[in-house]
């Protein structure tokens, strides 16, 4: 075990679910508990007796996610055949791609074998992977839930008034509704949300898990404006997902993006008017570039975020929110965004290209995208942290 594995159990508040005694012909539990070390580990153990050696044994969980299929997954504890055995599972989040993000349900159930043939499963039981680091208050309204553990209670109701806003924004705009419950954990600020990450990256101002339907996200009470913005986006992400997902394909990029970009509220005037600016002088970043993934460099992909908002409030004002989400239909069948658009629209992304760019400004020859020409941008949208959150997360 290494040190710092060591460490964080000793610190991190374990939870603990104990079983009464189970039996089944000759095998008998006396004891199964699942212990949470926040945010590194998982332990399941067990105690179990027969009346002949215990000779297999085995865990078996599901994690409570969105999936195409539901997965059952098996793990094979180490022990001593024995009459009476101990045995522990631990479930490292270090050693998985994508670890178990905080308030994600799991249920378990454990099968023992003797060397007589006898086989007994138990029931199966649920553990929550909680962060009992904190004491965390809860605000629910409909669908939304919020953890928060610093900050008055004005500081939550002011975080939910501004996620409802959002919801509402999409569901009016784009006839998009949140399908399943949200639930948001308020860090406060960065240096705790990092502490409860696996590996994090120093620049992580949040994360959106739509599988899980959890956001997770650092905000200190003096960076509430902040915050409302940067949950607004996710909440446009994590809404999008919800209504599209599917094993068929992705969304193009700005048209996700584009979303996520409504939702966090009305564009920027002085944002639109150096994209109109670029714009008229063709310097600008076609449709069918911005579908895939944006550029790493900061101010590209700012103005990328700019243009895919854009984008999306230009089908919403000039064809209508019905259509929205019926193009959002269409990708969860599997659709490629041609096609998708061709059967919504009538164009496709070159159509759309030419069709928005006409809506704005003349058209010209299309030069190459220079450093130079984003500086203007760059500084506006550094005065805008929401775009600063969404580039990176």
């Amino acid at each position: 075990m290494s040190k710092r594995f060591a460490l964080l159990a000793l610190i991190a508040a374990m939870l603990l679910i104990p079983h009464t005694s189970y039996a089944q012909d000759k095998i008998t539990v006396l004891d199964s508990k699942a212990q949470v070390v926040f945010p590194s580990a998982l332990i399941f153990s067990i105690k179990a007796q027969s009346i002949t050696d215990i000779t297999r044994i085995r865990i078996h969980y599901q994690v409570d996610r969105m999936d195409y299929a539901q997965t059952t997954n098996e793990a094979w504890p180490e022990f001593t055949p024995a009459p009476m055995v101990q045995a522990k599972w631990i479930w490292d989040m270090r050693k998985v791609i994508m670890p178990v993000p905080v308030g994600a349900n799991i249920r378990y159930w454990w099968t023992i074998e003797d060397k007589s043939g006898n086989i007994l499963t138990m029931p199966a039981s649920e553990v929550r992977f909680d962060d009992l680091r904190y004491p965390w208050n809860n605000l629910t309204r409909g669908q939304l839930n919020i953890f928060w553990y610093s900050g008055s209670q004005s500081f939550a109701e002011d975080l939910m008034a501004a996620s409802q806003a959002a919801l509402e924004r999409l569901a009016n705009d784009t006839s998009v509704y949140l399908d399943k419950p949200v639930y948001i954990y308020i860090y406060a600020g960065q240096q705790d949300l990092l502490g409860a990450s696996i590996f994090p990256r120093e620049w992580t101002g949040g994360e959106a898990r739509p599988d899980y339907g959890i956001i997770i996200i650092g905000v200190a009470p003096g960076q509430i404006e902040w915050g409302k913005t940067a949950l607004r986006h996710e909440l446009g992400h994590l809404v999008t997902h919800q209504i599209t997902f599917s094993p068929y394909g992705t969304l193009p990029t700005w048209l996700d993006e584009g979303l996520a970009m409504h939702a966090q509220g009305n564009p920027d005037p002085r944002l639109q008017a150096e994209l109109k600016k670029l714009l008229d002088e063709n310097k600008i970043f076609s449709v069918r570039s911005l579908s895939s993934a944006f550029s790493a460099k900061t101010e590209e992909a700012l103005i990328s975020y700019t243009q895919s908002q854009s984008l999306v409030e230009f089908l919403i004002q000039n064809y209508g929110k019905d259509k929205i989400l019926h193009l959002l239909n269409i990708f969860k069948e599997g659709s490629t965004t041609d096609d998708a658009l061709m059967e919504v629209y009538g164009f496709d992304q070159d159509g759309l290209d030419n069709l928005w760019r006409e809506s704005l400004a003349p058209a010209k020859p299309k030069v190459q995208l220079e450093r130079k020409d984003m500086q203007t941008v760059f500084n506006l949208m550094l005065t805008n942290p929401a775009y600063i959150c969404s580039a990176y997360s």
